[in-house]
């Protein structure tokens, strides 16, 4: 079986597996525990820490680890809207972001506060010019992601923090899970105050992930007892999770920038080929990675008339494992809010598909997934009248 469902998690790394075992094995105390071994489990919690705040030039302070993404961008959202609402009740996000984030932004109008969500254009990203129009002297906090978990869209991320920058009462948080280790990230220059990551997303462990908050910024806590990660996190640290974790965003780092050219390469040919397909339409452009407004690993596609589910089981069956939307809302038969947020009518928005890849495949992987994807349109599109 190819594996192209990398966007909703990666296989981990045999080193991190290696880590992950040992730690486990040998390092079982709690870390808040006052004997040797759990200042021993502690000393490895705070190296992780170090190392993995390092590795993007912040300091340990103001890195908190979580149970991943979802996690990280409810802490970000619902901990600093709630806290600082004194400056304002007016919030903006996009109408393309993760469930975790939109739904939080959902829960936020509930409890009163006045959300924007910024419309996008056809590819997917939002106008700064809109964002700026849509800021009041209310706004409070602004949340964009980086990369679009559905279609792999980029996002003006360091345009909209230069915006932001003079605004010190508004908050930037940016969902990064999509974006880390395929794209570069600088979390000081792009003015982010609050940044979510996701270890397996990243050939990292499940469960495990981190939140950056820069140094001054409080966050009222989702989670209660213990008090650890300084109070905003209480729980006790998984820290076999917490060490893989680190090690596995330091490879993941260490190699961005080949991995962005190659996968840029890999994209395109499989973009142009699927846009070579008549009755598949390509969500964004083939060329968009070169460009910087579409990522190096994810490529999404739809067949209109055609339910999404018929055709990944049709390509499993051809030894292809595929994905439809996110794997949050894969089971929603809805139409695909992210598609009709970009001009796709529902016939489309109900059949969109997406490959996503990884450090494992090659130009051939590619080559096979076109060839396998076209005699699988050409035995379905008798039943494409039936499913419309």
């Amino acid at each position: 079986m190819l594996y192209f469902d990398h966007a909703a998690s990666t296989p981990p790394h045999e080193d991190v597996i290696r880590t992950l075992s040992e730690v486990m094995k040998l390092q079982y105390a709690n870390p808040s525990s006052l004997h040797r071994n759990g200042a021993e489990a502690g000393k490895l919690v705070q190296h992780a820490r170090e190392l993995a705040a390092g590795l993007f030039g912040v300091s340990p302070k103001e890195w908190v680890f979580t149970s991943g993404g979802t996690e990280s961008n409810n802490l970000a959202i619902l901990g600093a809207t709630r806290r600082y609402r004194a400056r304002g009740n007016h919030i903006i996000t996009t109408q393309v972001e993760h469930a975790s984030v939109y739904e939080a932004f959902e829960q936020l109008e509930r409890e009163g506060f006045e959300v924007t969500y910024l419309p996008v254009d056809h590819n997917g990203r939002i106008r700064i010019t809109d964002l700026e129009q849509a800021l009041t002297d209310r706004t409070i906090l602004v949340s964009i992601m980086h990369v679009n978990n559905e279609t792999g869209a980029v996002q003006p991320v360091k345009e909209a923090g230069s915006l932001l920058a003079g605004r010190p009462k508004t908050l930037f948080h940016v969902d990064g899970v999509q974006g880390v280790g395929k794209l570069k990230v600088s979390l000081k220059d792009w003015h982010i105050d609050l940044f979510s990551m996701s270890a397996h997303k990243l050939n990292g462990p499940k469960g495990a992930g981190w939140l950056y908050v820069r140094e001054g910024i409080e966050l009222l806590p989702l989670v209660f007892g213990g008090g650890q990660e300084a109070g905003v996190r209480s729980g006790t640290e998984n820290v076999p999770a917490i060490v893989g974790a680190a090690k596995a965003l330091r490879l993941a780092l260490e190699s961005q920038a080949d991995r962005q050219l190659r996968m840029t390469a890999l994209r395109r040919v499989l973009a142009e080929g699927i846009a070579e397909i008549p009755e598949l339409l390509l969500s964004g452009p083939a060329a968009g990675a070169e460009e910087g407004i579409m990522a190096p690993h994810i490529v999404h596609f739809c067949y209109p008339g055609m339910k999404p589910e018929v055709l990944v089981h049709a390509l499993e069956k051809h030894g292809i494992a595929a994905s439809t939307k996110s794997a949050c809302s894969s089971k929603s038969n809805k139409p695909s809010r992210v598609l009709l947020a970009m001009g796709r009518d529902a016939a489309c928005a109900g059949g969109g598909v997406r490959l996503s890849f990884g450090d494992e495949h090659r130009m051939e992987h590619i080559e096979l997934v076109l060839e396998r994807l076209k005699a699988v349109v050409g035995k379905l599109k008798p039943l494409e009248r039936r499913e419309k």
